[in-house]
């Protein structure tokens, strides 16, 4: 459990930090998207959303941090967030919307995160240990 562990606490302060920033520094956050600076001003009032949602996953991934087996939801929804993430990310991409200076690592960050919650599910483990014995 240690690694799940590890890697959940990982993503909550990868989320924690993403939402505090399109929260308190929306332009800050536009500046290190290299966002378009014409944008409507309410386009914000999306960025503030997004905040509150990286916010709370960010306490998702901390309750399952704490006890994985009990919170498999929690570690479930961000494997599909992150799968839909990176499949948005690469539709963007490859349809020249979005330069890979712009996404920088939201690139990869998704592989590694889904990687390593499939990898350490708590659901997979337990099929494993239950073959063994």
């Amino acid at each position: 459990m240690r690694p799940l562990r590890i890697c959940l606490y990982v993503i909550g302060v990868s989320q924690f930090l993403l939402g505090l920033g399109f929260l308190l520094v929306p332009g800050a956050i536009e500046g290190l998207f290299d966002l378009r600076p014409d944008a409507p001003p309410w386009a914000n009032w999306l960025v503030a959303m997004l905040g509150a949602r990286f916010l709370g996953y960010a306490a998702g991934m901390f309750v399952a941090a704490r006890r994985p087996n009990r919170h498999q939801a929690w570690i479930n929804t961000m494997i599909a967030i992150q799968a839909i993430d990176w499949l948005a990310t690469l539709r963007y991409l490859v349809g020249g919307q979005l330069r890979l200076a712009q996404v920088g690592v939201a690139a990869v960050l998704p592989v590694l995160f889904v990687t390593g919650l499939l990898w350490w599910h708590p659901g997979r483990t337990a099929v494993e240990v239950g073959a063994d014995a």
